[in-house]
């Protein structure tokens, strides 16, 4: 199995709180064939709760990944913001990882793999349009920007006056009531 440093041993663990950190580099995205990021530099935090029936998981996640803007293409550092994942491990008769939130292991397992749960949370934290924030506060100078400027569509609305008569009429009986 792939990125065996993201298996968490639970069986030698006694009963309460665990944190296990992880620094997540672009080597963690191209594993899963993700190429979409620059770069990455994210550290990720696993809480994990160990009680005597279930464990409950925590992961969280900080940093950036750089990404090209989506109108400039233009790379940027874009923020990780409010990444985290809530999961419950429960036992049973066979491993099932259907649910979103609940995630079954068979009796006697001793170990699980966090990274395919970290993988998701961390593409969906970046926001699916990536726009650099120099476009946004109108810092950027690129070659791209000033070409969408330059084929934007002129306003024509300076003679107001034009307007199409048979819409003058519909609204007249609005007003005349």
């Amino acid at each position: 199995m792939k990125l065996k440093e993201f298996f968490i041993p639970f069986s030698g663990l006694k009963l309460g709180k665990h944190e296990f950190e992880y620094t997540i580099d672009n080597t963690f995205f191209d594993s899963f064939g993700f190429e979409e990021f620059n770069a990455a530099d994210i550290t990720l935090k696993a809480i994990l709760n160990k009680m005597s029936t279930m464990m409950e998981l925590e992961i969280i996640a900080e940093g950036t990944v750089n990404v090209a803007c989506d109108l400039t293409s233009e790379p940027f550092d874009q923020e990780i913001e409010d990444a985290s994942l809530q999961l419950v491990i429960k036992f049973g008769g066979e491993y099932n990882d259907e649910n979103d939130e609940i995630l079954m292991l068979p009796h006697g397992e001793y170990q699980f793999n966090i990274a395919q749960y970290a993988y998701e949370m961390l593409v969906l934290a970046v926001p699916q349009k990536r726009i650099h924030p120099g476009v946004l506060d109108g810092t950027l100078q690129s070659e791209a920007l000033e070409k969408l400027e330059a084929l934007q569509p002129k306003e024509e609305k300076e003679n107001k006056e034009d307007t199409d008569p048979r819409w003058d009429d519909l609204k007249k009986l609005l007003t005349d009531k």
